[in-house]
């Protein structure tokens, strides 16, 4: 049989399609992705790195760069460690800190049974069998002392213990230091195990004495996350603190060591409006920069550090404007640098005047793409919520808004639940994007989003599915009060908690939408409770498990807020989307959606990714998401461009 040999880029070519001039997935898959990774040691650079994303091999190029701290030309260095501090070195360079797997745990079958090493089983007696995307296998990340030179002296400081040091699934290795002197080692972790670790948020700070090898608790009693310890160039300890055990979402605070023995000063707790997200110390060690986020943006603060004195912090805003400062590189004079998003930019370095809050943009590696497309306005509009608060939503206009058309618009449900809506650059819910593809978009910072003050935030758990349902349908109803919005196009997009509020949102419209996309969500809460692996959250949040039926927040979870309860009122056409690995919103709830909608008749399409997690990271696949996700959007609430083509 002959078989034919088509081009590549004939196979590509529905690819394609969107003009040039507006972003595209493709281009958007193009862009450079900077990460600051310091300041040089001299003080003269600032080291950066691109990492550019390659769609047709599926993988990323990474380059490093430096470029003065005052902004200039770049220049590609291969050996970028060599100018930076080595974190992990300790102070008298003796020693060098790391951390790698370590089997503790029986887990296989094999592990039981040696003589049958082709085995492939899994045995458990216990929870936390699996986390994020991955099974339990037995094996803990621990942290090693290592002599420099001599690899073979390395020493595991957590030996037999089950318990993880980066913690997972996010930790780094900012989740260990050394003590300025050199003596010590400050490390996180939570030392809970199986059924304890999974329904418990307490992760501790705890001190390794490297002459004694004794561990001491740094936060005993502190019963919530802490995390990412740094030390101030005087030697005092800061880290994020939480209180409750348990409440994953709980307020975040900066804290610190006052210097009088074990006492600690919280330094933001008496800011009701602070959820601090991540923090550097002043290079003179007496004050704090971090950022937060702040109606509905995140931008840059500093807190002075009162030490002994006890006095109450002041905390100060330096940055003002529809942007996000995202992350902090480093120091130089009265100057930070920073990592900037916005909605129509991907991030970039700048340097801040911590005086004035002044920027000027030090780096451009996405200019010429951004050079070549329309940027698209975003507007703050304050709704009028069914409790009477005031809400802000985020609209995002087509490059080439007209409002003398009529546009489709689509109602973005954020996940979290209890995670910031702000000016942020994502790669794959992508605001410039949909609105590229002549969509507005509206996006609410409805109940639950940190920014807006704790009880706005708090106000969620245990009510999944009540007041925020209502926060929606104000953002999309004042909305389409607008000439320009078509009332006949509307759809409803999200992932996670957003992909759970279109799954709940399909049953209670009440006819407003035309299309829906749940990326992830949560579709049935009873068997999320039992299949789903952080098992705090679903015991805050929504009150416990189902078949606890004294307690009322529980059984309202599971019965008035569970979407699976509203399918028979189904009557619109919907997308599901699910990841294989997703182990936090088990495959189940994807396909247990996709089948209602199904058997009811409903026009319907399910995205299967059978290797990703809870989130799409393979380039082509994100690609197929995209044009997947468009090609519902076009058949379903086609933009006026597509309309006029047939579609």
């Amino acid at each position: 049989m002959c078989k034919r040999i088509v081009p590549a880029f004939l196979l590509l070519a529905p690819l394609f399609v969107f003009s040039q001039n507006k972003m595209t997935p493709e281009l958007l898959w193009k862009l450079g992705r900077v990460t600051g990774t310091g300041i040089s040691k001299d003080g003269k650079y600032i080291v950066y790195a691109v990492n550019t994303p390659d769609w047709e091999a599926n993988k990323g190029n990474r380059k490093t760069y430096i470029i003065p701290v005052n902004g200039g030309t770049p220049a590609e260095i291969s050996k970028p460690d060599s100018l930076l501090a080595a974190k992990n070195i300790s102070p008298d360079g003796k020693y060098l800190l790391s951390n790698k797997e370590v089997k503790i745990k029986k887990i296989s079958g094999s592990d039981y049974y040696p003589e049958l090493a082709k085995s492939n089983v899994y045995i458990f007696d216990n929870l936390n069998n699996r986390h994020w995307d991955t099974w339990e296998d037995g094996k803990f990340d621990h942290v090693f002392i290592i002599p420099v030179g001599k690899p073979n002296e390395e020493k595991d400081i957590m030996p037999d213990e089950p318990y993880d040091s980066p913690t997972k699934p996010f930790g780094g290795d900012e989740d260990y230091i050394w003590r300025p002197d050199g003596k010590a080692v400050i490390y996180v972790a939570k030392k809970k195990y199986g059924k304890d670790y999974a329904v418990s948020t307490n992760t501790d700070l705890y001190e390794y004495e490297l002459e004694t090898g004794k561990t001491k608790n740094l936060t005993e009693g502190m019963m919530g996350y802490d995390l990412n310890p740094s030390y101030s160039k005087n030697g005092t300890l800061a880290w994020m603190s939480m209180k409750r055990d348990g409440y994953e979402s709980d307020k975040q605070d900066l804290v610190a060591f006052t210097g009088m023995g074990n006492s600690i000063v919280n330094l933001t707790a008496h800011r009701d409006d602070i959820h601090v997200e991540g923090f550097r110390w002043s290079d003179d060690g007496k004050n704090i920069f971090f950022w937060a986020p702040v109606s509905g943006t995140l931008q840059l603060f500093s807190v002075d550090y009162a030490g002994a004195t006890m006095k109450l912090p002041v905390v100060k805003q330096i940055t003002k404007g529809d942007f996000d400062i995202t992350g902090i590189v480093g120091q130089t004079g009265n100057k930070l640098i920073v990592s900037r998003t916005d909605m129509n930019h991907a991030a970039e370095l700048y340097s801040v005047d911590i005086t004035n809050g002044s920027m000027s943009q030090l780096t451009h590696v996405n200019d010429d793409t951004y050079s070549s497309i329309g940027m698209c306005k975003t507007e703050r509009k304050w709704v009028t919520t069914t409790d009477g608060k005031k809400m802000l939503v985020w609209v995002i206009y087509p490059p080439d808004f007209d409002p003398a058309k009529k546009y489709p618009t689509l109602l973005y449900c954020q996940g979290g639940p209890q995670s910031p809506l702000t000016q942020y650059y994502s790669f794959r819910w992508n605001f410039q994007l949909m609105a590229s593809q002549g969509y507005i978009v509206v996006a609410p910072n409805r109940r639950g989003m940190p920014g807006h003050g704790t009880q706005w935030n708090e106000q969620i758990s245990k009510d999944h599915g009540g007041q925020v349902m209502n926060d929606y349908l104000s953002a999309i109803d004042a909305v389409s009060k607008e000439k320009y919005v078509d009332k006949n196009r509307l759809g409803c997009v999200g992932a996670s908690y957003g992909g759970y509020s279109a799954f709940m949102l399909a049953g209670i419209h009440n006819k407003r939408f035309k299309s829906f996309i749940a990326h992830d969500g949560i579709f049935d809460m009873r068997s999320m409770y039992g299949t789903t692996e952080e098992m705090w959250f679903v015991n805050y949040d929504w009150g416990g498990p189902y078949w606890d039926k004294k307690n009322t927040a529980a059984q309202k979870s599971y019965n008035q807020f569970n979407p699976i309860n509203y399918v028979d009122k189904w009557n619109t056409p919907i997308m599901v989307i699910q990841g294989g690995k997703d182990y936090r919103v088990p495959v189940e709830q994807g396909l247990q959606a996709f089948q209602a909608a199904q058997l009811r008749g409903i026009k319907s399409k399910l995205l299967y990714l059978p290797e990703e997690n809870h989130w799409v990271l393979s380039a082509q696949n994100a690609l197929v998401w995209q044009h997947e996700f468009y090609k519902w959007l076009e058949e379903t609430m086609p933009p006026p461009d597509k309309i006029k083509k047939g579609f």
